[in-house]
C-alpha cells in the first residue's frame, strides 16, 4: 500500500522534527499533529494565504471544521497554537494569530465503571492452562493496581515484588511509581509466573512479564481482544475496555473510603483535578442506587 502523500504548511516538517527531537512527543502524537497541519495546509492553499495571518483568518479556518467534534476542533487549535509558538521562536512569523482564539470547552464525560458484581464475574477464571493463568493474572493486576494497559504490557518480571506486595511501573512522562497490590493479584501472579509462564517461553528467556504464544511480549490490542472475548463469554452487558478496569479500581477505592490524594498517587495523575472525576462517578452511582433501592425513589 502506497504511503499517503503528506502536504504540510511551510516549516511543517521542521515543526514535526522539533516535536520529535526537542519535545520528545510520542509517534502517535506526532502523527495526529501532522494530520491537523495537513488540513491547515489545504486551507492556506485554497485561500492563497501565507503563514502571516490574523485572528480573522483563523476564525475562518475554524469555521471550515464545524462538522467535526468539539474534541477534534480543540485538538486542531492546540496543534496550531504549538505550531505558531514554534514559528515565533524561530522568527518565521511576527505574530501569533491564535492568541485571542479560545479553545472550545468539551463536556466532561464520566468514565464507564463496572459494578463489583461484574468485576467478580470477569475475574472468575478457572485456570486450565498457561493462557488462562496469564489472563487471570493480567485482569487481577489491572483491577488491583489501576495500571494502564500500556503499563501492563511493558512490565518486566522484576517489577513485581512479592515480599513487599508492590508493582513498579514507568508511567507517563517516564515517571516511576510504586503501587501496592493485594493478595488476589499476588496469588494469581505467583501461579502464572512460577507454574505456567515457562510453557510460553518457546524462544528462550524474555524479560516481559506477560507473554504470548510466540514467547514475546503482549500488545495492547491483544489485551483488549482478550478482555472482549472474556466479557462476551461471561455475558457482561456493560461495554468496556481495558481502561474501564482502571476507572473501576479508582471508583471502588473512593466508594470504600480511600483518600483522593492516595488514589491520585496510585494512578500517577500529575493533577488532583484529573482524579476528582471519580467523585462525580461515585455521586452518580449513589443517585442510581437511591432510585433503585429507595421505596419512593
Amino acid at each position: 500500500m502506497a504511503e499517503r502523500k503528506k502536504m504540510l504548511p511551510p516549516y511543517g516538517n521542521e515543526f514535526i522534527e522539533y516535536l520529535y527531537i526537542d519535545k520528545g512527543y510520542t509517534e502517535n502524537t506526532r502523527i495526529s499533529y501532522q494530520f491537523e497541519l495537513e488540513k491547515f495546509a489545504i486551507f492556506l492553499i485554497k485561500k492563497q494565504l501565507n503563514l502571516n495571518l490574523d485572528s480573522r483568518h483563523i476564525e475562518e479556518y475554524i469555521h471550515t471544521l464545524q462538522g467535526e467534534s468539539t474534541k477534534s476542533i480543540s485538538h486542531n487549535i492546540s496543534c496550531l497554537r504549538s505550531f505558531y509558538k514554534f514559528l515565533l521562536i524561530n522568527h518565521y512569523v511576527k505574530e501569533n494569530p491564535l492568541e485571542e482564539i479560545p479553545i472550545p470547552k468539551q463536556p466532561k464525560k464520566l468514565p464507564k465503571v463496572l459494578s463489583i458484581e461484574e468485576i467478580d464475574k470477569l475475574l472468575d477464571i478457572s485456570i486450565k492452562d498457561a493462557f488462562s493463568a496469564r489472563n487471570k493474572a493480567i485482569l487481577e493486576l489491572m483491577y488491583a493496581s489501576g495500571l494502564r494497559v500500556s503499563e501492563i504490557v511493558n512490565l518486566k518480571v522484576g517489577d513485581i515484588d512479592f515480599e513487599m506486595s508492590i508493582v513498579r511501573t514507568m508511567g507517563k512522562g517516564s515517571k516511576e511509581r510504586i503501587v501496592p497490590i493485594g493478595d488476589y493479584a499476588l496469588n494469581a501472579l505467583y501461579m502464572y509466573l512460577y507454574h505456567y509462564r515457562g510453557e510460553l517461553l518457546i524462544k528462550g528467556w524474555n524479560d516481559y512479564l506477560f507473554i504470548n504464544n510466540h514467547g514475546t511480549g503482549l500488545t495492547r490490542q491483544a489485551v483488549f481482544k482478550m478482555i472482549q472475548t472474556l466479557a462476551k463469554e461471561k455475558k457482561i452487558q456493560t461495554s468496556f475496555s481495558p481502561h474501564t478496569l482502571r476507572h473501576s479500581f479508582a471508583t471502588h477505592l473512593l466508594q470504600n473510603g480511600a483518600n483522593l490524594r492516595e488514589i491520585q498517587e496510585m494512578l500517577g495523575h500529575s493533577s488532583l483535578s484529573t482524579t476528582q472525576i471519580y467523585t462525580h462517578v461515585s455521586k452518580e452511582k449513589l443517585k442510581a442506587d437511591y432510585k433503585t433501592f429507595h421505596p419512593h425513589g
